[in-house]
């Protein structure tokens, strides 16, 4: 929500506020302390009043109608392994040219660390959550060593400068684990912190914006799609053009094996490889499990002014017919599933925070938000959803691009998301669990030291636990791979000197 340039006053902000029917957030002005009076003041003077009455008739009085793509069919893609698919392209030629935008310091990560980690039973930022499979390594630690990795393989001299989204909620704790764990060996000047927006929560009823209490508004995080808008505010992208940084390595905070520094993937993002790209946005995704799994999915406009325009759709607006329609040999149709894994590029972030036209759709979710009584200020705990939160996602930036390279990636190599807690005792493995997290590595970990020469001792899987490719098995041990020493099978044969490991004992804990 863009700050008002004009001065805060009790008076300014009365009559903005009665004009658009919001008066109410000055109801118990009066009652509050100095402190509390200056805190609300700048918190409604940070709201785009103005445009409350327009959000509101959009989002909150009526419902957005999710309309599909005319024509709707799958997007294109650059299979994994190339002549696999329709789109040829040459792997040697995308790394190379990936390898001289690291090399050439062009290349800035940029993670979404704005959530917490309360679902995982965690009090605090979900970053700091213990991730790596047998040293817990924070999530954090986990990305720092994978761009100290790639500062070192390709050569990055001045390093590669990381950018670290937080929330409001957890903006401080997120900077003190920093500075406790001395940035985990990157210099300090290399990362930048700053915390994402926030929107004003509506009555579901009447649009009006909810109080938290009596000196403080309710509002949300406005959403991944916040981060490209919170870029531009925080002075990050003036900090990237700086450095001469013009390509964005996005991620979100909770997958420990995600390729952040993909020297292919950016190769691909740049047009190198045959590669049909604006260099404006690119995704990764990999292929769905089941028509049923609840992932957005990649599709393209088969007609209008769209026509060709990558998008993701997701996957409950996508109806199941579509989904569960499949090719003559059996395979999905609608196949290409999202991992919020992209590369965006400075000059298109630019643009949609300077050109109106670039505006990105606001998505609605109806909740129960705990608020005060705006005639009586006495608290509110609703039993029914009381409340609509607006958010922005950032994959509806795609559809502004003029070319959108989709790539694919295998799910073992690169997703392993923490999401959800462990199952209790007795039931089967949660999906998208720590405990999943840590098989998905471990299973990553075999298959390279395999492609090694390296035995690795296997066992019958328990329910839900997942497999080695292929198998009903899974390793009998819990392997980690620091993504400094390698992100592939040869890069982990030239740390080791093109030595092979030796052969892993059962239960056998081993680091890399």
């Amino acid at each position: 929500m863009p700050s008002n340039p004009s001065p805060v006053t009790l008076q300014s902000l009365t009559h903005r506020l009665e004009t658009v029917g919001q008066g109410h957030l000055l109801r118990f002005y009066d009652q509050l302390d100095d402190a509390k009076k200056k805190s609300l003041l700048a918190q409604i003077a940070s709201l785009d009043v103005e445009g409350l009455p327009k959000l509101i008739h959009d989002y909150v009085l009526n419902k957005p109608v999710f309309g599909l793509p005319p024509e709707v069919q799958p997007a294109p893609y650059y299979p994994r392994v190339p002549g696999a698919g329709a789109k040829t392209w040459s792997v040697d030629s995308a790394r190379e040219a990936g390898s001289r935008l690291l090399r050439d310091g062009r290349v800035a990560a940029f993670v979404v660390a704005g959530g917490q980690g309360s679902r995982l039973g965690y009090e605090g930022p979900k970053g700091c959550y213990p991730a790596g499979a047998v040293t817990g390594k924070p999530l954090f630690a986990v990305f720092a060593d994978a761009i100290l990795g790639a500062q070192e393989r390709h050569g990055v001299r001045a390093g590669i400068p990381w950018y670290v989204m937080t929330s409001p909620l957890n903006h401080q704790q997120t900077v003190d684990f920093f500075e406790a764990q001395r940035y985990f060996g990157l210099p300090r000047e290399n990362v930048m912190f700053f915390p994402q927006g926030v929107m004003p929560s509506l009555d579901i009823k009447t649009g009006k914006v909810l109080l938290a209490s009596r000196s403080e508004i309710a509002t949300n995080p406005d959403g991944h799609g916040g981060s490209l808008k919170a870029l531009h505010v925080s002075g990050a992208l003036a900090d990237m053009r700086r450095r001469g940084v013009d390509t964005i390595s996005y991620f979100q905070v909770d997958n420990p094996i995600v390729n952040l520094l993909d020297p292919v993937f950016l190769g691909l993002h740049s047009g190198a490889g045959g590669a049909e790209s604006s260099a404006q946005m690119s995704s990764k995704m990999v292929p769905k499990v089941n028509a049923e799994e609840k992932v957005g999915v990649f599709c393209a406009a088969g007609a209008g002014a769209r026509k060709g325009r990558v998008e993701v759709v997701e996957y409950s607006d996508l109806p199941m017919d579509y989904q569960r329609q499949t090719n003559p040999d059996g395979t999905l149709r609608f196949i290409a599933g999202s991992i919020a894994v992209h590369v965006i590029g400075v000059g298109f972030v630019e643009k949609l925070n300077t050109d109106t036209s670039f505006s990105l759709p606001y998505h609605r979710a109806e909740k129960k938000i705990p608020c005060v009584d705006p005639a009586t200020g006495e608290a509110v705990t609703p039993t029914t959803n009381n409340g609509v939160k607006l958010e922005r996602f950032v994959f509806d930036a795609l559809p502004l691009c003029e070319k959108s390279v989709v790539c694919e990636t295998d799910r073992i190599e690169e997703f392993a998301p923490i999401k959800n807690a462990d199952a209790s005792g007795g039931q089967a493995m949660a999906p998208d669990s720590p405990a999943s997290s840590r098989v998905i590595q471990t299973i990553r970990a075999a298959r390279w030291l395999q492609t090694l020469g390296t035995a690795v001792p296997m066992r019958d899987a328990l329910p839900g636990e997942p497999t080695m490719p292929g198998s009903r098995q899974t390793p009998d041990c819990v392997l980690e791979i620091s993504p400094r020493t390698a992100t592939n099978p040869a890069e982990l044969q030239q740390a080791l000197g093109g030595a092979r490991p030796k052969a892993i004992d059962r239960g056998e804990r081993r680091v890399f």
